[in-house]
């Protein structure tokens, strides 16, 4: 019969399992104390790393309903990074300080339902965070926006320069015509004084 302590335990890693954005597994053999303290404050407020219980996290993950993502990473001493701020952000922290303490290895994870292997979780760290892909996103919009500003502000000074353009060419075709029609052609008025 289970005892309150272990069901109080499997409620909360279910309840985390199913409010954070990620899990993030590894293998903690070889920390101390202090190193665990200290990957703790390195993740801040991105993720909490906590120690579990192979077989109670299977239960959890079962009630959780990623059980099946995470069903071969749960063998040997396990500790879980639940994600609840940016994934890529916790993953940064767990691979620069898993590159600084390598008795830290990263088994694998689930981040929003799809597993993740651990070389997936490493190119994931790779990326910018998400605060810096809004504002990329941002900066390209507002760039496509200015360039459309001033090519609309540019259509009415170019059309004004096509108009005057176009004025000033009918303007030379009209001079050179309106010259020669006031002018009398010489033969035609030697040929009229020979008739008479």
């Amino acid at each position: 019969m289970p005892n309150a302590e272990k069901v109080a335990t499997v409620a909360e890693l279910t309840e985390r399992f199913q409010t954070s954005s990620g899990a993030v597994l590894a293998n903690y053999r070889g920390l101390t104390v202090a190193q665990l303290a200290e990957l703790r404050r390195s993740l801040g407020e991105q993720a909490t790393f906590s120690v579990v219980k192979n077989t109670l996290t299977k239960i959890a993950a079962a009630e959780a309903g990623v059980a099946d993502q995470l069903g071969d990473l749960l063998a040997g001493p396990s500790a879980i990074a639940f994600v609840k701020g940016d994934v890529v952000e916790a993953a940064k922290g767990l691979r620069d300080f898993a590159k600084a303490n390598p008795a830290l290895e990263i088994k694998g994870g689930v981040i929003d339902g799809k597993s993740m292997t651990p070389a997936e979780i490493e190119r994931l760290a790779d990326l910018e965070s998400r605060d810096v892909l809004l504002a990329m996103l941002a900066g390209a919009m507002k760039a496509s926006m200015a360039n459309a500003a001033a090519t609309l502000a540019a259509l009415p000074t170019q059309m004004a320069r096509l108009a005057a353009a176009l004025e000033a060419k009918w303007q030379a075709e009209d001079s050179p015509a309106a010259g020669t029609d006031t002018t009398e052609d010489p033969q035609a008025t030697t040929e009229d004084s020979t008739e008479d």
